[in-house]
């Protein structure tokens, strides 16, 4: 029988000294693994990993990236790449010990430029899920057609549920849809907002989908990898092609790599079981070498 993990809230302070929310599960001796999520997620996205991998010897520290759930809104609406990364270098600097990172979508780009500029001597390992040296415009410009498509809210929770259905129709929509309360904020005026600061979604407020993905300065990331990485792939996604893998193997040649079938660019969302899995089998591979 498995014994019960507790998960704890802990906060970090960010780059710009903003507050970065995380939640730690698993015994702090252990080896960590910082879990990024993608652009418009929460820290909840990676709770089943997590626990997955805290059972299996791992410390899990899954954070909320600035502009995101619980962590600080960035006053002057700075959410490029090199912000996200410098949040997380910082968080890196106060665990003080070396960390694997597994990281989907804008997480996963996030952790290429720790793991291949800002932090290579204490990243030790990655994970980059659904994502490589760029994305597939016409999936970048989906993600953030929903991530604007509700300006003035929702009216209740099951109207929020018909918009994720509706982006994420392979999945089913749940007849509960009170697991998305941890996705959005209620306001004054009794309607339901997503979560994020609306400023990351604004392009007159912020760099486009294009420019935030920051495509030379990820390859040269990829080029610069030396670590063991991981590329996992969700069959059905549109953010990675077969194109944009035969490219990142191209730059990194000792990435391994997997396909995820039925699961879409939320990989781990879809396919938990398979992508835990996965990720554990690789972590476990690296930490015995």
């Amino acid at each position: 029988m498995t014994t019960p993990r507790t998960k704890e809230l802990v906060w970090f302070t960010g780059r710009d000294g903003n507050r970065i929310a995380g939640d730690r599960v698993g015994d702090v001796n252990d080896p960590i693994v910082v879990l990024l999520h993608g652009g418009g997620q929460t820290r909840h996205s990676w709770h089943g990993t997590a626990d997955r991998l805290a059972e299996h010897g791992w410390c899990a520290y899954s954070l909320d990236l600035r502009g995101h759930s619980d962590s600080e809104w960035s006053p002057d609406a700075d959410y490029s790449l090199p912000a996200f990364a410098g949040d997380i270098a910082a968080v890196i600097d106060e665990l003080a010990r070396p960390v694997m990172l597994v990281g989907a979508s804008l997480g996963g780009m996030t952790s290429l430029a720790l793991g291949g500029d800002l932090r290579p001597e204490v990243v030790t390992a990655l994970v980059l899920v659904d994502i490589t040296h760029r994305a597939e415009p016409e999936g970048a410009q989906r993600i953030g057609e929903f991530m604007r498509g509700a300006p003035n809210g929702f009216a209740d929770l099951d109207e929020a549920a018909d918009a994720v259905h509706a982006y994420n129709p392979h999945r089913p929509r749940p007849k509960d849809p009170s697991g998305l309360v941890k996705n959005l904020r209620r306001h004054d005026d009794g309607r339901w907002y997503w979560h994020w600061d609306p400023a990351f979604t604004n392009p007159e407020r912020r760099r486009s989908e294009a420019d935030l993905m920051a495509p030379d300065y990820a390859v040269t990331c990829a080029r610069a990898l030396r670590q063991p990485t991981l590329l996992v792939r969700g069959r059905l996604s549109d953010i990675v092609s077969d194109t944009t893998v035969s490219e990142f193997r191209a730059l990194v040649p000792h990435a391994e790599y997997i396909d995820v079938s039925d699961a879409g660019h939320m990989v781990a969302g879809d396919r938990n079981d398979v992508f835990a899995a996965a990720v554990i089998e690789f972590l476990d591979g690296v930490a015995a070498t």
